[in-house]
């Protein structure tokens, strides 16, 4: 394969794969395809985007490899943690992945801001 994308990758799945933990199929195609130096799209989708998992989002963005679709805030007022990717997004940011960029800004201020 040239490139995996997960769609959607929960707060569990950033989690594991950001501490090398490869127990689903999932995970070990993620794993594959890193070995191999081949690219691994996130398309982000996690209620504690800001909570817990920010750290993990962290790492894999140091992460080789590793490329994200742009991300917002779903629902600021009412879910303050939470963060879902642009999945309008997702054909361009599996080209720039296969070129080895990461499209920008990877956290996008939300629609409904302000």
């Amino acid at each position: 394969f040239d490139l995996v994308i997960v769609a959607p990758c929960t707060g569990n799945t950033l989690a594991k794969l950001a501490n090398g933990i490869t127990d689903t199929p999932v995970l070990m195609a993620c794993k594959s395809l890193l070995r191999n130096s081949r690219p691994v799209l996130l398309a982000v989708s996690t209620n504690d985007a800001l909570g817990n998992n920010a750290k993990n989002i962290g790492v894999l963005i140091n992460t080789k490899n590793i490329f994200l679709v742009p991300f917002t805030q779903d629902s600021p007022s009412t879910k303050q943690n939470s963060m879902v990717a642009n999945m309008e997004k997702i054909a361009e940011s599996a080209e720039a992945a296969l070129e080895g960029r990461q499209i920008q800004p990877v956290i996008d201020v939300p629609s409904n801001f302000g």
